[in-house]
């Protein structure tokens, strides 16, 4: 396994500096954000461009990362494109084709995205949304040979999301039925045991039972506030006891969820994820931030 690390904590940096600093401190991967370059998303980790997927030159890209002995593991972009107005998730999916045809030209094998949620729809009503965008959009990715990798992040961080999240594929029996409509081996999960932390899934069961189905990994960690879970308890999905901290800094036990990644024979990218309140105020505290992540993992991977 390598270890790799999400480019969105690196807004003012431009790709040849985040990739320098990704390679003079052990990386050896970047999961490169692609949002719009115009703009759009202003959520936290969100709205970063480090390759703009409409204007970008593939050899431009090669040569940077050839220059420091790096690879791309995904692109990413994480919008909701199952939003409940029309022209937001005609924006969502038209970008996310744009990324896809980006990973085709520079031959990177994974887009990493969400499926999306209309948060005010049940779950049946939600997978009726679903089977509009995502059979398409697998196919439109299989046409180009790209892996789309689903995050299982449930998107409930602020009451603007609250309650039913703005991210469908949370949840085993959420997988179950998305890989029933769509049985593509291109379509996948972005695995982040840390949501599983938050909501008491076994981390280590899941990638036994979805080995086939991690295409991408994402290191981020989860600290339970217990102070914050006695007051607002389970039924307010999180608001007011989750945090997500960085690898070793949680809950998470690194050895075991990287064990069972060797097991299941998993051998793609570790990529931490860094949205830890605690070390983003200042560039050089996202620094140290990923250096700590670096060190928790780092023994466990060869």
């Amino acid at each position: 396994m390598k270890l790799g690390l999400l480019t969105a904590a690196f807004p003012r940096l431009n790709l040849v500096k985040t990739a320098a600093w990704a390679a003079d401190n052990g990386f050896e991967m970047l999961e490169v954000a692609c949002w719009p370059a115009s703009g759009g998303e202003r959520r936290r980790y969100a709205g970063v461009s480090h390759i703009d997927v409409e204007r970008f030159d593939p050899a431009e890209v090669r040569d940077v990362l050839e220059e420091h002995g790096l690879e791309i593991s995904s692109l990413a972009y994480y919008p909701n494109n199952l939003h409940p107005d029309p022209g937001e998730r005609r924006a969502a999916n038209t970008h996310l084709r744009k990324v896809i045809d980006a990973a085709a030209a520079l031959e990177v094998p994974t887009v990493g995205t969400f499926v999306g949620r209309d948060k005010t729809k049940n779950i049946p009503e939600n997978f009726r949304e679903f089977r509009r965008v995502w059979p398409r959009m697998v196919a439109y990715a299989e046409s180009k040979g790209v892996n789309v990798a689903i995050e299982n992040c449930p998107m409930i961080f602020s009451w603007d999301e609250w309650p039913g999240g703005t991210n469908l594929a949370s949840t085993p029996a959420v997988w179950d039925e998305m890989f029933t409509i769509v049985p593509s081996e291109r379509f996948g999960l972005n695995l982040d045991p840390s949501h599983l932390v938050w909501l008491q899934i076994d981390y280590e069961r899941v990638v036994r039972d979805y080995a086939s189905r991690i295409l991408h990994v994402h290191a981020k960690d989860m600290e339970i506030d217990r102070d914050g879970l006695y007051r607002h308890g389970t039924a307010s999905q999180g608001m007011g006891w989750q945090v997500p901290r960085l690898p070793g800094l949680g809950e998470v036990r690194w050895d075991r969820f990287l064990a069972q990644l060797y097991r299941v024979g998993y051998d793609g990218v570790v990529s931490v994820e860094h949205e830890d309140r605690a070390f983003e105020r200042t560039d050089e505290l996202v620094r140290r931030g990923f250096l700590i992540a670096r060190d928790a993992l780092r023994p466990y991977l060869h």
